[in-house]
């Protein structure tokens, strides 16, 4: 459950601390003082959109966090945080976000910093957060099959996993086959292109390592007579004609008997000693390099013409000699894929058809476990609608197929809610037929079924009393409280009979400090409760006739409630 939350500069939120308790927690106050965005500050918690716009004026970032403690029969939560790599201590889950000037969100869970995504999915698990806007989910029939399947929730996961698979792949497949299929004109054109560059490609006979050693070469012969003269030049330098060999070699005569006589002299001799020889290794080599090199114009005009066409292809296919042999292998797997389209095609047109028919098996899976389940629903449904004054309607849960092999990401079936809310009227689709009070009805009817197994530990309701009164609201209220008795129930609510059921109630109200608006919440305590209840029911004026109407308001809260919590 949801046990404190802090809110900062947050709308007209100053800085804001509550403290919640299990049962069920009321939000009175009037209209504008701030009800609604304390319920949006928990909905950013959970995940939700959030923008720059929250953020207090003059702040430079709203800050909200929520403390959750869970029970340690609360798999789903544990299991999700362990697979985020998320820490849990003591059954205590702390969200966090802090929204800044840009619109960026900093989330965190449990200290460490979360995606948006990753804070949805875990706040899904704590909280569900059901307003007004949330009842024309059920006016919108294509819904109904998403709140059917929650209702039956295990079977059918396991189910609709294995189809979704399934159905992914086909998807996938059909997408492929339409996309061979295209226009044949332009897959003809791909062909001759492919085909060009191909050929353009081979015919170059393209070697890894080639064009450095031709730009190598390139150099030599571009400098060949500078090249061979400065050779020449340091041959005849070690020559026998100039004989600097035969100094050198001297030298060597010399020390090798001065370094008889004083072995000082050892070192330096065997240095002179060294380069003799390596100096006659030159020679040699010198000789045998000039008596080799002719030069050749025609090979400079080869290398500049094969280098020329180098750079021609890296033009048109990459930035290297490895990018063009890259793309050159890449064009004729596509090549070979167009050429033999038909073949492939065919291959895949029967791969589709055992999709199709895997799905056909799997979807009528899915039917069948939505059936049976439907008819629970129903009775569920219609049990709930009599607490809640629709004595005489009528609810049935439509199921038919689509027609064959028009599968979609949930199966073959259209789920469509039917009502009649008068005794003798024919079963009508929901949309057609449902008011305002009865779609609060409906939905509520739908939340307390749903709270019995869905798991998370505080349900939310804004405002999902608007357009009742009477015994109706009444009942509604009775309903709330019912759903606290199993989940921590926090509840925004105008109707006094709603706040008289109330374990905990708090009072919103504005308040101005140093020219400044700001939200404040505060605890309305049991001797306090009478008077709020009589302000909700009269309005601005409260009377004696008001307070003795709140007084029998509690009393019959404290008796209704001893009633559904033995």
């Amino acid at each position: 459950m949801l046990s404190e939350l802090s809110i900062k500069n947050f709308a007209i939120i100053e800085q804001l601390e509550i403290a919640f308790d299990d049962g069920l927690t009321v939000l009175t106050g009037e209209t504008g003082a701030g009800k609604s965005i304390i319920i949006d500050a928990v909905q950013l918690l959970a995940g939700g959109r959030g923008s720059q716009e929250f953020i207090r004026h003059g702040a430079k970032k709203a800050e909200l966090q929520g403390l959750f403690t869970i029970d340690k029969n609360i798999e789903n939560v544990t299991e999700k945080l362990t697979e985020f790599g998320i820490d849990t201590e003591e059954g205590i889950v702390i969200l966090r976000r802090d929204i800044s000037a840009s619109g960026k969100s900093v989330c965190r869970v449990n200290g460490k910093l979360v995606t948006i995504a990753i804070l949805r999915e875990i706040g899904a698990l704590l909280i569900d957060i059901h307003g007004q806007h949330e009842n024309q989910e059920l006016m919108n029939e294509k819904r109904h099959i998403h709140l059917l399947d929650f209702f039956i929730g295990a079977p059918i996961e396991r189910s609709l996993s294995t189809y979704t698979e399934l159905y992914e792949k086909y998807k996938k497949l059909q997408q492929l086959i339409a996309a061979k299929t295209q226009d044949e004109q332009q897959i003809a054109q791909k062909i001759d292109l492919y085909k060009f560059q191909l050929e353009e490609i081979d015919a170059a006979n393209l070697l890894i390592g080639e064009e450095e050693a031709l730009e190598s070469e390139l150099v030599k012969l571009q400098h060949f007579n500078r090249l061979f003269d400065r050779l020449n030049t340091s041959y005849e330098a070690l020559s026998l004609e100039s004989h600097g060999l035969d100094w050198v070699g001297n030298s060597m005569s010399d020390l090798e008997e001065a370094a008889s006589i004083d072995e000082d002299l050892k070192t330096l001799s065997e240095t002179v000693n060294s380069s003799f020889y390596a100096l006659q290794d030159v020679s040699h080599d010198l000789k045998r390099m000039i008596d080799g090199m002719e030069f050749q114009p025609d090979r400079l005009e080869v290398v500049e013409d094969r280098l020329a066409l180098f750079l021609t292809l890296k033009r048109k296919y990459g930035k290297s000699l490895e990018d063009i042999l890259i793309y050159r292998d890449k064009i004729a797997d596509a090549l070979d894929q167009l050429v033999n389209r038909d073949e492939r095609l065919h291959q895949n047109q029967e791969l589709l058809a055992q999709y199709v028919k895997d799905l056909e098996i799997e979807a009528k899976e899915l039917s069948i476990i939505r059936k049976k389940a439907a008819l629970s629903l129903e009775k569920g449904i219609e049990e709930q609608l009599k607490q809640l004054y629709m004595e005489k309607a009528t609810f049935k849960v439509q199921i038919h197929q689509k027609q064959p092999y028009q599968f979609d990401a949930n199966g073959f079936d259209e789920v469509v809610f039917m009502i009649s809310t008068n005794l003798g009227e024919p079963l009508k689709p929901l949309v057609r037929v449902a008011s305002g009070g009865e779609l609060s009805r409906m939905m509520l009817a739908l939340k307390t079924i749903f709270s019995q197994h869905q798991g998370v530990t505080s349900i939310i309701f804004d405002e999902v009393d608007t357009g009742v009164s009477g015994r109706v609201a009444q009942s509604i209220a009775e309903k709330i409280s019912m759903i606290s008795s199993h989940s921590q129930v926090l509840c925004i609510s105008h109707l006094p009979q709603v706040a008289a059921m109330a374990d905990h109630h708090y009072l919103i109200k504005k308040e101005v400090h140093d020219g400044r608006t700001t939200t404040a919440i505060h605890d309305v305590m049991k001797t306090e409760r009478t008077e709020e209840l009589s302000r909700m029911l009269s309005g601005a004026e409260i009377t004696t006739l008001t307070l003795q109407h709140a007084e029998e308001l509690l009393v019959l809260a404290d008796q209704r409630k001893k009633e559904f919590r033995k």
